[in-house]
């Protein structure tokens, strides 16, 4: 045994195996085979089992140099071993069997506490996609495997198994010197030769717990693999999902019924601005909608001739229709002849005729309406705006002139804001009108009253009411004279809120500023009379005009920067106005001009 070792006995009995050498010995000489192998140290036996111990040790220094035969004799030896002789061995060795490590790889270095080095782990082959992946292989229990001839065998730290270098290096090896024993894992078994397609090799599973990744392959089959996880976002139900698919459908239902609207609302209000709707007749083939046979043939189905019958007087007029309620506005001279008791009849262009009544008129404004029942289908005469008007802009007017039917006439604005005055029969002076007028050139003739006058767009901008004649002066078209260019209509703004008034109310509002004018002045400009119409103050006390301060004997210049000639010409100018304005008049009061501001008031009254 102590040949194997390489090392001369002790003084002790020389049949006790693993007796620490005292000096070193020469070489033996090397196997057939050309291996050699290196003494290392001996592990500690576990106390109470000395003679196990020994054994081992000394059956490890035969492998160290006499190979299997050897080793097998030491172990038989060491059981016959004095107990507590390899620990004696073990303190003994003091000199290591080699030279030192110079780079401290344990455990041949220097003595001290080391860690284990962890185990490698190699990365796996991924297999083809489809292919299962087969489950990691049970670590088997520590057998003592044989390493073949020129195969290095794995060697984990502190393990006893030596190392077989193919290439024999002669050496002397030193004594090992004592070093602290290190727990021996069980040695890796030796994987079989794999084949030339091997299915891809697990990873060993750490200690302390399941690899999480173990088992994952990416180009697995996708049926093989569990259902990936969400990230944190809600996994709605289908009834959840049924739900807010309505919620959807029905917020852009709601979405899309608003901006129709609203378009339709304004499209509408634009064409009806435009006086491109409401229009029951075509434009004629050939013809531009804005020339006269466009306008005239849009028109002509919304215009009405009446004819007036009384227990006095008889009369022929012009309407047009307001509204689908079958609202029709005319002058108030038109409709006056048939009293309270007379007759209204009312022809379209189609040619029926039905009965109207009146609803409401007023002598100041020359205006009344009249309604007709059991008419359907009825369209309105859009209407334009009289402020925006401006003179030159072409006109058509249209009339039953000598009870003629759809007469047309063109022309054009031939000035704006005339004071007209009509009528004036009574004596009172209830039925004279003040109108701040439009003046035309378009031929009106009796007949024409009350029917519209159109802009380019078949717009409404006034209502036809008076003419002047060659005979002298000027009023209604009821007389006979002839058309001599000079026609006069109500501007539509001012006809739009009366008629309103009359349907609502059945009468109109006058606005006034409080004051009794002297109408005979011949002065220029509109005087304020001493005394009132029935010897009361000229100025009515806590009225408009006596909050502005006006007084009796001020003489109006100007109203809102127009220029007042009279006192007829500041009554139309108040007129153009609602009650409730503010007009602004320059007053001249014993030569001085001051210039005061008066709020409008309401009298039904003319």
């Amino acid at each position: 045994m102590n040949e194997g070792n390489g090392v001369p006995p002790a003084d002790g009995p020389r049949g006790t195996a693993g007796t620490a050498p005292t000096a070193p010995a020469p070489p033996p000489p090397p196997p057939s085979d050309g291996d050699f192998e290196l003494a290392k140290p001996a592990p500690a036996a576990p106390p109470g089992t000395p003679g196990e111990a020994e054994g081992e040790t000394g059956g490890q220094a035969g492998s160290e140099t006499g190979g299997q035969a050897e080793g097998e004799a030491g172990r038989a030896a060491g059981e016959t071993a004095v107990p507590g002789s390899g620990e004696r061995a073990q303190a003994e060795r003091v000199t290591p069997l080699h030279d030192p490590d110079p780079y401290s790889t344990p455990p041949y270095g220097q003595p001290g506490p080391w860690a284990p080095a962890p185990p490698v782990q190699h990365p796996a082959v991924t297999p083809a996609h489809g292919t299962a992946v087969p489950a990691p292989p049970t670590p088997p229990t520590a057998p003592v495997l044989s390493v073949p001839q020129g195969t290095p065998a794995p060697q984990a730290p502190g393990s006893t198994t030596a190392l077989t270098p193919q290439t024999p290096a002669p050496a002397t090896p030193p004594a090992p010197q004592p070093v602290a024993p290190v727990p021996v894992p069980a040695p890796a078994p030796r994987m079989p030769v794999p084949d030339p397609a091997p299915p891809a090799a697990v990873p060993p599973v750490p200690e302390g717990g399941a690899d999480p990744w173990a088992g994952y392959d990416p180009w697995a089959a996708a049926q093989a693999r569990e259902p990936l996880q969400q990230t944190g976002a809600k996994v709605l139900t289908p009834a959840q999902r049924k739900r807010r698919a309505w919620r959807w459908v029905i917020g852009w239902t709601l979405v899309v019924a608003v901006v129709s609207g609203g378009t339709g609302g304004v499209v509408g209000a634009y064409v009806e601005r435009e006086g491109h709707g409401g229009q029951p007749g075509s434009v004629p083939a050939g013809r531009a909608p804005d020339s006269v046979a466009g306008i005239a043939a849009r028109a002509l189905p919304s215009v009405v001739t009446l004819h007036v019958r009384g227990d006095d007087a008889a009369g022929t007029g012009t309407g047009f229709v307001l509204d689908a309620q079958g609202h029709i506005l005319t002058n108030n001279h038109v409709v006056e002849p048939a009293g309270p008791d007379g007759e209204i009849s009312v022809t379209f262009s189609s040619g029926d005729t039905v009965k109207a009544e009146v609803v409401g008129r007023d002598g100041g404004y020359d205006l009344a309406v009249v309604q007709v029942h059991g008419v359907h289908g009825l369209t309105p005469l859009p209407l334009g705006d009289s402020d925006d008007v401006r003179v030159g802009d072409p006109v058509v007017a249209i009339g039953a002139p000598f009870d003629l039917a759809d007469t047309v006439t063109s022309g054009i604005i031939s000035a704006k804001e005339r004071p007209i005055t009509a009528g004036g029969e009574k004596s009172d002076g209830s039925d004279v009108s003040y109108v701040d007028a439009l003046q035309t050139d378009a031929p009106i003739n009796p007949g024409n009253s009350g029917g519209p006058l159109l802009d380019s767009h078949a717009r409404v901008i006034g209502v036809n009411s008076a003419i002047r004649s060659a005979g002298g002066g000027s009023g209604t078209d009821g007389g006979q004279a002839g058309s001599i260019g000079l026609g006069f209509a109500i501007p539509v703004n001012q006809a739009k809120r009366v008629a309103e008034e009359l349907i609502d109310h059945g009468h109109a509002t006058h606005p006034v500023i409080g004051v009794t004018l002297d109408m005979g002045y011949t002065g220029d400009g509109a005087r304020i009379d001493g005394k009132g119409a029935n010897g009361g103050p000229a100025v009515t006390r806590g009225g408009p005009g006596d909050r502005a301060g006006l007084e009796p004997g001020d003489v109006v210049t100007e109203a809102d920067g127009a220029r007042v000639h009279s006192g007829r010409e500041l009554i139309v100018k108040i007129r153009a106005h609602r009650p409730g304005d503010r007009l602004r008049l320059t007053v001249d009061r014993d030569g001085t001009e001051r210039e005061v501001s008066v709020v409008l008031g309401a009298a039904e009254q003319n």
